[in-house]
């Protein structure tokens, strides 16, 4: 007969040897789809939901940085993420020899141009004092929404790397105020108009609907967040159904009702 010490030492050993073989194989039933702490993860919290009336399981796997998710699907911890626009996806795979993909549209996220003082582009006077970011990303991205607003010109294909030295043509002769973008909401008061991204104007409570007079085409690819899947797996019928979810009717009231119009469908 076997001594407890024997007997303990058996169950560790079949512990270990099932916890390893546990470990490396992976539970197809269960969609781990990552997001970033706080609105892309509730949306994914959202899709869960209704996934779940469809049989199918999802688990939201949070993160608190934008490198992380992708690593992650990169590497096959997660299935699916959803918190990043095309040129994001594109530049970690350009940065990390990685071949994920798009595989469907899941919600928008809008910069825009915000006034406390102007309720209309038109409004805006002769030599208007106009804020937008700092930062070289959201400071092109701003100058490139003025543009498409009718505001100025810049010169041709320029993009994103826009700076204010690419400004052709500028018929009010606006006057740019460069500011943290952070800041930018903070600035409302002080300027006639500002050029603020989405998460800004979350955490800060502005309204797009009373104080946005200006909001980016629901095509700008820094708008459109997308849900990313590894290149190989990008056809799966699941997928499929779970991006479908993030366009129907019970998704797009939920944002309608959450978010009011800071985070839209991208239907």
């Amino acid at each position: 007969m076997k001594s407890y010490k024997q007997f303990t030492t058996s169950l560790v050993a079949l512990a270990l040897v099932f916890g390893i073989t546990g470990c490396g194989k992976k539970d197809e039933s269960v969609i781990k789809i990552g997001a970033t702490v706080g609105p892309h993860a509730q949306v994914v919290e959202a899709v869960a939901k209704e996934a779940a009336k469809q049989g199918i399981n999802i688990q939201v796997v949070e993160f608190s940085d934008y490198i992380t998710p992708n690593a992650a699907l990169s590497d096959g911890s997660i299935d699916l993420n959803s918190y990043q626009h095309q040129p994001f996806l594109d530049n970690f795979n350009d940065n990390h020899n990685s071949e994920l993909v798009s595989i469907g549209r899941s919600i928008l996220m809008r910069m825009g141009v915000y006034s406390n003082k102007y309720t209309t582009l038109d409004a805006l006077p002769e030599h208007a004092r106009i804020a937008i970011p700092n930062d070289p990303t959201n400071g092109g991205r701003g100058l490139l929404l003025l543009e498409d607003a009718g505001l100025i010109s810049l010169k041709e294909n320029v993009g994103f790397s826009a700076s204010l030295k690419d400004i052709v043509t500028n018929p009010k002769n606006i006057q740019f105020v460069e500011v943290d973008a952070a800041q930018l909401p903070r600035t409302l008061d002080d300027v006639d108009a500002a050029a603020i991204t989405m998460n800004y104007v979350m955490s800060s409570g502005l309204d797009p609907k009373k104080q946005g007079i200006y909001l980016e085409p629901k095509d700008a690819p820094l708008a459109v967040m997308v849900v990313a899947s590894r290149a190989e797996e990008k056809n799966k019928e699941v997928f499929e159904k779970i991006v479908s979810i993030y366009h129907s009717q019970e998704i797009n009231d939920f944002l309608n009702t959450t978010f009011k119009g800071t985070i839209e469908a991208a239907n």
